[in-house]
């Protein structure tokens, strides 16, 4: 996508979930929301969401719209912070979470729901 949109004047940033936690702030994205996108204009002070799927095609339009002036810009209420360092992606997903084995749990038997009526 990068390729078809390289002679716009489009900057890219990205970043993974918390790790800029303060640009994320200023364009109000992240918390219980990711993946994120939005579009920034600096100089205008505005800053444009996007809502929909995280697709090639979703997010092609999304961009589509925003160069046709068709998506409603929001103000942005902070400052955007510079970017601090990151440490470089490794290239590999993160570790999952060892799961407890509740494998024990299984001869414990329990008395029936009483129910009145």
């Amino acid at each position: 996508m990068g390729d078809k949109y390289k002679k716009r004047k489009f900057g890219w940033v990205w970043s993974f979930a918390g790790e800029q936690d303060k640009l994320e702030a200023a364009l109000e994205v992240g918390g219980a929301g990711y993946p994120a996108l939005a579009a920034v204009n600096i100089k205008k002070n505005a800053v444009l969401h996007h809502r929909g799927g995280f697709s090639k095609d979703s997010i092609n339009e999304f961009l589509q719209y925003v160069i046709a002036g068709r998506v409603a810009p929001s103000v942005l209420r902070k400052e955007v912070p510079k970017l601090r360092k990151a440490t470089p992606w490794d290239g590999k997903d993160g570790q999952l979470p060892v799961e407890e084995d509740y494998s024990d749990l299984d001869d414990i038997e329990l008395e029936p729901l009483k129910t009145e009526l």
